[in-house]
């Protein structure tokens, strides 16, 4: 239901957009960039024309995912019922950039700062197309070898690759990544079955695909060799569209007035990043705005005749207020209140957790202070949410 209406929101967006830029020709931009899935006989132009012949209808159609003037086959790699991204114009973009590098047979190299959905969106066109993604976190400890064994893998078996901060491997196995990965290149450009790859010979299946997420700037990162740049097709993931997303995923989480609780939400977390001290724990940016969010979505369907303005305060302060240091809580309680006036909601209590902290407490021989059994209530909370605390 969530991918449902995330999908469905997507296409309502761009309907509107449509008709007030007046457009009414298939052969406009703003059509053409959208990701659209097709069964049919494939045009002259588009890529792979003789892939899973047994897979076709009986006039030769087949299902193919078209993009501007890219048109590259639907994989049917089974992925689940996972969830899909919000799409936003950022991630539109994205999509068109992608697809056109890989129909001019490059890679492609995401760069942005952190949390900006390099990785995700990603991820996320690999979903649509139904690719299998393999998503490699770099470090400076890879060898080429085993970057080697990667490609071959990548090469023969069609699936996609990404490697996460791909600048952080040291120049001396980047320059030979050049090689490795223009083997893959050369042979998908001459319509080869088989290339060499670290002196095996491999079968090459020409579906496959490299992506490089870069963050610059950044302590411990190298520069890309100019040779490796080449097979690259850049791009630059700015600044995520943070209201239409929230907006979105409230809709997803069953919130009916999810406009006017998304623009609160951003605003409450861009006076925060502003306003509150710089303490190195604070986190406000996509990351964050998504776990609070899937909070929210949790307390909504828990209790679905309260007020959703009071779920979302709720799950706005009950999970920021663990990580607010004691000098920002007057700031972080008063922005709050100027938000959602009139609004105090009892916090959600495991009453039972918090009698078992107690009874421990007077086991070991503590004494069981509210504020202590609170934090270890607390840090059992942010760990539903969390990896870690």
């Amino acid at each position: 239901v969530m991918v449902c209406i995330t999908m469905d929101a997507h296409a309502r967006d761009i309907v509107a957009k449509m008709i007030r830029s007046n457009v009414d020709s298939v052969g406009s931009f703003m059509w053409q960039s959208q990701l659209k899935h097709k069964f049919r006989v494939p045009p002259s132009h588009a890529r792979y024309q003789a892939r899973d012949p047994a897979l076709r209808g009986e006039s030769g159609e087949r299902a193919e995912v078209a993009i501007c003037d890219a048109i590259l086959p639907y994989d049917y790699e089974y992925l689940g019922n996972g969830p899909r991204l919000v799409i936003t114009p950022l991630t539109d973009r994205v999509y068109v950039t992608a697809t056109q590098a890989l129909n001019l047979k490059m890679g492609c190299a995401p760069a942005g700062p952190a949390g900006t959905g390099k990785t995700e969106t990603t991820k996320d066109l690999a979903n649509a197309l139904a690719k299998l993604i393999y998503v490699i976190n770099c470090s400076p400890e890879y060898d080429y070898k085993g970057l080697g064994n990667i490609f071959k893998g990548v090469a023969s078996s069609g699936a996609w690759v990404c490697f996460d901060e791909f600048n952080r491997l040291i120049p001396e196995v980047l320059s030979v990544c050049t090689v490795q990965f223009k083997a893959v290149c050369d042979g998908i450009a001459t319509d080869s079955s088989r290339i060499r790859i670290e002196g095996d010979d491999i079968t090459l299946d020409p579906t496959c695909g490299a992506f490089i997420t870069m963050n610059p700037g950044y302590l411990g990162r190298s520069e890309l060799p100019e040779g490796l740049k080449a097979l690259f097709r850049p791009m630059t993931v700015m600044v995520p569209d943070l209201i239409l997303i929230c907006e979105n995923m409230l809709m997803a989480e069953g919130f009916v007035t999810a406009k006017t609780l998304a623009s609160k939400f951003f605003c409450l977390y861009s006076l925060l990043k502003a306003l509150l001290s710089a303490q190195l724990h604070y986190d406000w940016g996509l990351r964050a705005i998504k776990s609070v969010l899937v909070v929210a979505g949790a307390f909504k369907r828990a209790e679905p005749d309260l007020p959703e303005d009071a779920l979302l305060m709720r799950a706005l302060r009950d999970f920021n207020i663990p990580k607010i240091v004691r000098e920002d809580e007057v700031v972080f309680f008063g922005l709050l209140g100027d938000l959602f006036p009139g609004l105090d909601p009892p916090r959600k209590q495991d009453e039972s957790l918090e009698n078992f902290v107690k009874q421990a407490c007077i086991k070991l021989g503590n004494d069981p202070d509210e504020i202590f059994c609170l934090k270890v209530v607390q840090t059992e909370e942010l760990l539903a949410i969390r990896h870690c605390v």
